[in-house]
Order: structure tokens, then C-alpha cells, then sequence
């Protein structure tokens, strides 16, 4: 690699910090499949020394590599460039030292979203320990951020916010809504709570099966990132974006839905509105726009996120809706498109797997 980016046929030696979790275990998956990356560094600090086969047992005709501790050196020695899968609070500890070494960074924790310092402490209640790199960090929504190409760092967005942004993106651009009316009602699979060893009771078969809940209904720090990126997609001059957000755990593996309502400030239906979407997402390859509403499985497994919408008259309201895999559009599939981006590679390389179905 020249500068970060790919000089000739070369392969890019890649590295995934924190592969034990759900986010981890799926970059692992999808940088085997891509025709350019090799996974060369995979570290774990419950699983030092043993076979990521043992971990990951779909994974073990692909790889003989063994989880290592984490350590800076090596990780420099070992990998071009980088995935972060490690829990909040972590990634700002390390993200210096490889950034030193002019390793390309995707952190696909909450350590780099918030821009604001005094945000992100109020919302994950942590200390930053990096904040000189929230202004360098870039979010990283691709089909909202070109800037991504240039980026040492990028910040993997939520989730959440992946779907709820990509869904209300061009209502807010083209300020076809009254922003502060927005409420986002989301539901995501279990496997969106990021961990497998020690998972809280709340997540276990006998709590989620054949069950449906909401939680963090007030506070959830999503919100944070959700409301900077859709300020900043309002304008110059627009207010402070404040969104009501609710998450919902389904009873389901993977797979998220987000459901948005706002108030239009004119009148519109949903035909004309739904050409303005496609006008809008007419360069983003992984954005879908359907006139049905979508269905979780039409996205399972795969990096797509399908977006609809209706228009209901008597209330004037657009009802905006999206639907990701939460570990592949949603974490570990935006992850790789960012670093395609970085790396000078198309941004679908690797990734263009239709979804799972049924």
C-alpha cells in the first residue's frame, strides 16, 4: 500500500481488534470472502493463544489463525490496516498509537461519533481520553459523507442512526419536513447488543422468545449521533435537530427496522416523495427505494438497506421507513464499505452479496 491506498494487485493485510463479539466474528466473515483483504491479526483478550475456529466454528475451513493479545507493535507489524471492535470507552485508548504508525482506522464502537466532547461524555457517561481526534474522525455514512475517502479515521455509525438517518436524510436536505416533530420508533434482533460471553439474563432465549419490548426509552445514546448528523443535513442556520427515539428488542437474531414519523411543512404524496428519494440516493449502491414497505428479510445478510415511505393526508405526516442487517449494514458490512473508501477501492468490493432468503 502506498499512503493508504492500494498500489497494484497488492492484498491489504487487515487486523480486527476485539473479533470475539457478534461485530467481530462478522468482519472476520466478510474480510475472508473479499477479494483484496487478508485477515493477518485478530485479537481477543479472553481467547489469547486458542483457534478463532473455536470461537467462530463456521470459520474454521477458512482460517488457521489464533486470537493474540492486543498489542500496539504487533498489530503495526502484522496489518495495513484496521477494524475496532472493541466495547465503548476502549477504541479511544488505542486509536493514537496505530494512527501514529499511519494505519487506516475504522471503529465501529461509539468512541468517535459525537464530534462534541462535552456530548459524547454526557451521553455514554466516559471520560474521552483521545478528544483531539473527535474533529479528525469522519462519520462514517458513505452515502452522506464523501469525505470518507480521505479519512485516517472513521467513526462506523450506529445501528440505529444507520437506519433512521438513511431513512429521513432527504426529507431533511431538502427541509420538506418541520424537524423538531420527528419521532423514530426502531426495533433491532438480539444480536444488536454487540456481545456474546457474560450476555445479561435480558438477552437470553428464555427473555426474548416469543416477547417484544422497548428499552432505553428515554436517553439512549444513540440519540446523539442521530441528532448531529440530521443538524448538520438541515443546514446553515437550521436549529439544533432534537428527535424522540425509542429502541425495541425483537425476537429475532439479526435484522432492524426503523419506522419514522414527521410533519410535512407542505403538502406531497408519497409517489412524488419516493422520485425525490430516488433522485437523491441515485449514486449510493447500497441504498434500495421501494414503493412496499420493507421487510427485515429482504436485507438479511446483506449490506443493502431498503427505504419506503407513506404519505397520510389527514395528518400531513410522512411515515419514512428502513430496514438493515444491524451486523452488516448496521456495523461490520458499513465497516468494510468505509474502508474500501480509504483504501482507494470501490466501495462495493466484497460486499455485494444479496440477502438471505427465506
Amino acid at each position: 500500500m502506498v499512503g493508504g491506498r492500494l498500489s497494484g494487485e497488492a492484498m491489504v493485510n487487515i487486523g480486527i481488534v476485539g473479533a470475539r463479539g457478534f461485530t467481530g466474528g462478522e468482519l472476520f466473515r466478510l474480510c475472508l470472502q473479499h477479494p483484496d483483504f487478508r485477515v493477518t491479526y485478530v485479537t481477543s483478550e479472553s481467547q489469547a493463544g486458542q483457534p478463532v475456529a473455536g470461537a467462530f466454528p463456521t470459520l474454521e475451513a477458512a482460517t488457521d489463525l489464533r486470537f493474540a493479545s492486543f498489542d500496539v507493535a504487533d498489530a503495526c507489524q502484522a496489518a495495513d490496516a484496521l477494524f475496532l471492535a472493541l466495547p465503548d470507552g476502549e477504541a479511544m485508548k488505542i486509536a493514537p498509537g496505530l494512527l501514529e504508525a499511519r494505519k487506516p482506522l475504522v471503529d465501529v464502537s461509539g468512541d468517535f461519533r459525537v464530534r462534541d466532547r462535552a456530548s459524547y461524555e454526557s451521553w455514554y457517561k466516559l471520560e474521552h481520553q483521545s478528544p483531539r481526534l473527535l474533529d479528525q474522525a469522519v462519520y462514517g455514512l458513505p452515502e452522506l459523507h464523501p469525505e470518507v475517502r480521505q479519512a485516517r479515521l472513521v467513526a462506523n455509525p450506529g445501528c440505529y442512526p444507520t437506519a433512521a438517518i438513511l431513512a429521513v436524510a432527504p426529507l431533511f436536505r431538502e427541509r420538506l419536513i418541520e424537524p423538531d416533530s420527528l419521532i423514530i420508533d426502531a426495533k433491532s434482533g438480539v444480536s444488536g447488543a454487540g456481545g456474546r460471553v457474560g450476555m445479561r439474563e435480558e438477552f437470553s432465549f428464555p427473555a426474548v422468545n416469543e416477547n417484544f419490548r422497548a428499552y432505553g426509552v428515554v436517553g439512549h445514546r444513540h440519540t446523539a449521533e442521530t441528532e448531529q448528523e440530521l443538524t448538520r443535513l438541515a443546514g446553515t442556520g437550521a436549529e439544533p435537530v432534537q428527535i424522540q427515539f425509542t429502541p425495541h428488542l425483537l425476537p429475532i437474531t439479526r435484522g432492524l427496522m426503523a419506522t419514522c414519523y414527521a410533519r410535512l411543512l407542505q403538502p406531497a404524496d408519497a409517489g412524488t416523495l419516493l422520485d425525490r428519494y430516488r433522485e437523491f440516493y441515485a449514486d449510493a449502491p447500497f441504498v434500495q427505494i421501494t414503493p412496499a414497505p420493507p421487510e427485515i428479510k429482504h436485507v438479511s445478510g446483506s449490506n443493502y438497506c431498503r427505504v419506503s415511505l407513506a404519505v397520510d393526508p389527514r395528518t400531513r405526516r410522512v411515515i419514512a421507513m428502513a430496514v438493515i442487517d444491524n451486523l452488516v449494514k448496521g456495523a461490520a458490512g458499513q465497516a468494510i464499505q468505509n474502508m474500501n473508501l480509504m483504501l482507494g477501492l470501490e466501495e462495493t468490493r466484497g460486499l455485494l452479496a444479496p440477502a438471505l432468503y427465506p
